[in-house]
């Protein structure tokens, strides 16, 4: 598919202007979520950065400042792994209305025992996937009432060969952390071509896009202290990788442009260009197994069962403020 989808080249050095727009990015005090929010707040944009600990979103927002001089910023505490606190955080946006939101942050666990949310679930699947899907819930009102409300999911290149098991979404049964953490992006990148199609149905102004970052390391990340530190010996040992896969400022490219981008549209996945590995983003095909839609049902009405919500249920109102972007 052809990566131009405007009439000029999208260029991730020279973005557009958002100004007067807002936007939440989950997890927007680490990783790849750092790096969406210092790019938007280049564009003029309101960034929220969504984090657990108001500490480290602080010190995000100081790096942000020191390369964006003006950078309009908030920090929102933000706690997926907690359900019942969803609705609170959301009320203290105090905001009219929001432009789009990155649904980002995310929990990796590398070695077992399985551990579990107070809620009692699965902590990857809860947090990354059952959280966003409630999030969403509250932010729906919000997001109706701006002209063109975009949702958009941060999957991952580690769902790509990884299938749902229905039967054990919590992976009570058999838990692999890697496995478990590729289902719960799986889960995530599901619900966001689900949701689109349910907006769609509704003639909901907001739309939903799925993105995923390719390979992004840490030793290919430039420094941002405190948030990130690459030593040099890291970055020369990184070197061989580039020819593959990106630093963490690239992997946020696809993200930026899914919620910027008024040519990209609902449904769609965007990813790196070279191999969806590394590269500027562009728009790919819909991986195969992405286009279950009986899954993707079946998995809503289970995040709808076990969360009490329904992110495509909350009515929204047609008309934004002042007209469009």
């Amino acid at each position: 598919m052809s990566s131009m989808s405007s009439a000029h080249p999208w260029d991730v050095h020279r973005l557009p202007s958002a100004e007067g727009r807002t936007f939440l990015v989950t997890g927007g005090n680490k990783g790849i979520g750092y790096f969406i929010a210092e790019q938007l707040s280049a564009t003029g944009a309101t960034v929220v950065l969504g984090s657990r600990d108001p500490a480290k979103s602080e010190a995000a927002m100081a790096s942000i400042r020191r390369r964006v001089p003006g950078a309009r910023l908030r920090a929102l505490r933000l706690d997926l792994a907690d359900l019942a606190s969803l609705g609170a955080s959301v009320a203290a946006l105090e905001a009219d209305f929001l432009d789009g939101v990155i649904l980002n942050a995310g929990v990796a666990l590398d070695d077992p025992p399985r551990q579990e949310t107070g809620d009692g679930h699965e902590l990857m699947f809860g947090t990354n996937h059952l959280g966003h899907f409630a999030l969403t819930r509250w932010l729906m009102p919000l997001l109706s009432a701006a002209p063109a409300g975009r949702v958009v999911t941060m999957g991952s290149f580690a769902a790509k060969s990884e299938r749902l098991d229905l039967d054990d979404l919590q992976s009570r049964r058999e838990y692999r952390p890697k496995r478990t953490y590729g289902r719960s992006k799986l889960a995530q990148m599901h619900f966001g071509l689900e949701l689109d199609r349910r907006l769609r149905a509704a003639d909901s102004p907001v739309s939903s896009v799925v993105v995923h970052p390719g390979g992004a390391l840490d030793s290919l990340t430039p420094s941002r202290p405190p948030v990130h530190v690459r030593t040099g010996g890291a970055w020369l040992r990184g070197r061989p990788a580039g020819l593959v896969v990106q630093g963490k400022h690239a992997g946020a490219w696809s993200a930026v442009r899914a919620v910027l981008d008024p040519a990209v549209r609902g449904g769609q996945l965007w990813g790196p260009r070279v191999f969806g590995l590394r590269g500027e983003p562009r728009r790919e095909p819909v991986w195969t197994h992405l286009t279950d839609t009986l899954v993707a049902a079946r998995l809503w009405a289970a995040s709808s069962d076990v969360t009490g919500a329904d992110p495509a249920g909350v009515p929204g109102q047609r008309r934004g403020r002042g007209g469009a972007h």
